[in-house]
């Protein structure tokens, strides 16, 4: 699975009227035909690859293509391996939640945030439980004043439905 194919014209594929070749050192050796050019490409046992297609005349550069690309790939891993995907993670309460669940919800949430990961912090309104959304509303708002301090608060509470939610993000700059 690779992230960007990057597509090169090499040695006889290359079918330009002229061409601006750059040697293996990075100097410049001149505009000339791509005949020209991969004569000089044989006898440097070097590939002649088109590097930048939509100049005038378009850039050739010498350099062995094969080390080339498993450069490149190696590269691509490297950054693969760097990179950290966001998740989000939810957390559901109820109204009537109690103190030692809402404690135990909230290091939860705490610690996703100190993960790096997005937190959705949900209230999920059963029956009766809809004529009190205010109920819903102090509760996000309680959890997100008690995480001020490692979270900043993405979206305020919105009732979508029966669920009224509230989106938290790591504070950046640590």
């Amino acid at each position: 699975m690779t992230i960007a194919k990057l597509v090169h014209e090499l040695n006889e594929d290359i079918r330009d009227k002229e061409i601006r070749l750059i040697g293996d050192q990075g100097e410049q050796l001149g505009i000339m035909s791509p005949a020209e050019a991969l004569k000089i490409a044989d006898e440097r046992a070097l590939d002649l690859v088109k590097i930048s297609p939509q100049a005038t005349p378009p850039v050739c550069k010498l350099m062995n293509y094969g080390k080339f690309r498993f450069e490149q790939s190696k590269k691509e891993k490297e950054a693969r391996k760097n990179q950290h995907v966001v998740e989000i993670k939810e957390i559901r309460m109820s109204p009537g939640i109690d103190v030692g669940d809402f404690n135990t919800k909230l290091k939860n949430a705490q610690k996703f945030i100190a993960d790096g990961n997005r937190v959705k912090v949900s209230v999920r309104f059963r029956g009766r439980e809809m004529a009190h959304t205010d109920i819903g509303r102090d509760l996000l708002d309680k959890f997100a004043e008690q995480c001020a301090d490692v979270a900043n608060l993405d979206k305020g509470a919105k009732l979508e439905g029966r669920m009224m939610s509230i989106f938290l993000s790591p504070k950046t700059g640590k």
